[in-house]
């Protein structure tokens, strides 16, 4: 909900600078007559006057700009007294923050002034607007009407009599029924009650009207300004995020007095809670709404514990339909991006890891030799590899997650990649050499590949496996070599022939040498025929036959690319089988049609 501090008086603990104080310079004598109250006898009219002396530097004869803000409960008859004969006097309080302003309450001790003027600043003194005009004579003084006639006006006649003498009360309530507010944090609540500093500008002075015998002391001598109180009731501003307040900079420690600088809830900040915290920066900061208690929390960024802070940035917040503006700062543990959810170049995602891990990025452990797009630094831990796999990124005719070999059927490995055997399969890796006479067939991508490719051979599948079982990225980035066999689509009943246990759009995501068979990551689009194996619209397996004796697959299959896919199934294993009799092309959208059209009408 939303929070408010309480309201108490912003007064106490703070001393009001004046324009004079009696007796600054050297004992003054003046006049005043006693509050009727404290009379054993109630008189008529004002009584007889009562002269006494003023001295600022004599403690029992003082009346300094503190006595009016002191516990009027402790040292009722403590008050501030102005310098004798001055018309216009100043009585200013300057706060060292922002605080609201409820209500203000004078209580003089010499008569009320016919004209005064209670103002407020909101910019700590530079610039002053009136809260209220008081006048015995609005329209004469200021040019106003009075509120008594006209509700609502800036100007009153109600606290400037002359009577009574002494203990009169001028009032100021900053909430009027002419002044309604539904929220106390809306800007225009916030134009009405903030203020840095409050003054009050004292006119004109007046006489008490007395009854009694003719004055016998001099005029000038009742000639003065008196406040017993000056009380200012008020409360810190927090925009309605917090309910209590510490002390702020350069403020005493006094019982009771009101703080200025905010605790802060609902994950905000700063001194009145006007900006959010700093890892909470994901929508835009609002205020506490008084009206429907709505707090307006400050809501956390993203950032999987990888940064500190993180700012609102409002093309970023535009962009995702008002859901999420933040952008982390200064991403830690080598990772980057808006919420710090991507490795940064030079390292990959470790999936065994949380990604709020700090070690969740790992460096790329690329083969110099062998890995392309390296950047200019000579550490290892610089090559790119892929963000998601680590898998490096090879130079034409290397192999390997960390590209430090050659592939199946090259040779040399060395700064410009490695070499094509002059073979027809295999040669040494480091010579070139084959490993047998047969002769190397020169075939164009898409050309016809002689039987002999197809013919079972005596070699071990171990001779063409690869070393580890870690994926195969490079192979299927270079298929240079790979050049396959492959299915055309012919006639209906060729394809209807085939009976193909499933049909599907698949898009390429990665690929794995398990060592004993091959395994490549895809992403079902679109389901034309499936079979026994059920298939869902989501990553799944295929399983290449013809992957290990070549060093690639064969269909080819590249990461990244859309292909439409027919092939068997293994129901027992529930595994969906690529070979040299399925047929595998890259997807098009006539293609698809065709194929469609066929499963609906011709296989029957």
């Amino acid at each position: 909900r939303a929070c408010n501090p309480p309201v108490g008086n912003l007064a106490t603990g703070r001393t009001p600078v004046t324009s004079t104080t009696c007796g600054q310079n050297t004992t003054e004598l003046y006049c005043f007559y006693p509050d009727q109250n404290l009379l054993h006898h109630v008189s008529p009219g004002c009584g007889q006057p009562r002269c006494t002396k003023c001295n600022a530097n004599q403690p029992d004869n003082s009346h300094l700009p503190a006595d009016m803000t002191d516990d009027f409960f402790a040292n009722p008859m403590s008050w501030w007294q102005s310098a004798q004969g001055v018309h216009r006097e100043e009585i200013r309080l300057d706060f060292e923050t922002e605080f609201y302003l409820t209500h203000v309450i004078a209580v003089f001790k010499s008569p009320r002034p016919a004209a005064m003027v209670l103002e407020r600043s909101q910019d700590y003194g530079q610039t002053w607007r009136p809260y209220k005009y008081f006048s015995v004579n609005c329209t004469a003084t200021f040019g106003l009407q009075d509120d008594l006639t006209e509700e609502g006006s800036m100007c009153t006649s109600r606290y400037s009599d002359a009577v009574p003498c002494t203990r009169g009360e001028v009032i100021y309530r900053a909430l009027s029924p002419a002044n309604k507010i539904e929220d106390p944090y809306s800007p225009e609540a916030q134009d009405l009650l903030k203020l840095t500093n409050l003054r009050l500008l004292l006119l004109k002075r007046q006489e008490c009207p007395c009854h009694g015998s003719g004055l016998v002391e001099k005029p000038q001598r009742f000639a003065h300004y008196a406040i017993y109180d000056l009380i200012i009731r008020g409360s810190c501003f927090c925009n309605g995020h917090a309910e209590e307040c510490e002390l702020a900079n350069r403020t005493g420690v006094m019982e009771n007095m009101v703080h200025g600088k905010c605790v802060c809830r609902h994950n905000t900040a700063g001194d009145h809670c006007e900006k959010c915290a700093p890892l909470y920066n994901d929508q835009p900061w609002k205020p506490g709404d008084g009206k429907t208690g709505a707090p307006n929390e400050c809501r956390k960024c993203r950032c999987h514990n990888h940064a500190e802070s993180c700012h609102f940035d409002l093309s970023v917040w535009l962009a995702s339909g008002k859901r999420s503006g933040g952008v982390c700062d200064n991403c830690k543990h080598n990772t980057e991006g808006h919420r710090c959810q991507r490795c940064k170049p030079g390292f990959y995602r470790d999936r065994g890891k949380p990604m709020s891990s700090p070690e969740v990025c790992k460096p790329c452990a690329c083969q110099p030799m062998g890995a392309a797009n390296a950047t200019f630094s000579s550490s290892s831990s610089s090559w790119r590899c892929h963000p998601r796999t680590g898998f490096c990124y090879c130079k034409p005719g290397v192999a390997g997650p960390n590209c430090d070999r050659c592939l199946v059927g090259y040779w040399g490995f060395g700064e410009n990649g490695c070499r094509p055997c002059d073979c027809a399969r295999d040669c040494d890796q480091r010579t070139g050499t084959c490993f047998n006479s047969e002769p190397f067939f020169n075939i164009p991508i898409g050309g016809r590949i002689p039987d002999l490719v197809q013919t079972p051979t005596n070699e071990s599948e171990e001779e063409w496996k690869w070393n580890d079982h870690e994926q195969g990225f490079s192979a299927l980035r270079h298929p240079e070599k790979c050049v396959c066999k492959e299915k055309v689509l012919g006639s209906v009943s060729d394809f209807c022939q085939m009976k193909y246990a499933y049909v599907i759009k698949a898009r390429i995501l990665s690929a794995h040498d398990k060592g004993t068979h091959a395994e490549v990551v895809v992403k079902v689009k679109k389901v034309l025929k499936s079979g026994k194996v059920k298939i869902a619209r989501s990553n799944r397996s295929i399983y290449p036959e013809s992957w290990t004796n070549r060093g690639c697959t064969c269909p080819i299959l590249n990461p990244g690319t859309d292909y439409l896919i027919a092939g068997q199934e293994d129901s027992r294993t529930g595994k969906l089988l690529v070979n040299m009799n399925s047929l595998v092309k890259p997807w098009k959208a006539y293609l698809g049609k065709q194929v469609s059209d066929i499963l609906r009408t011709g296989c029957k």
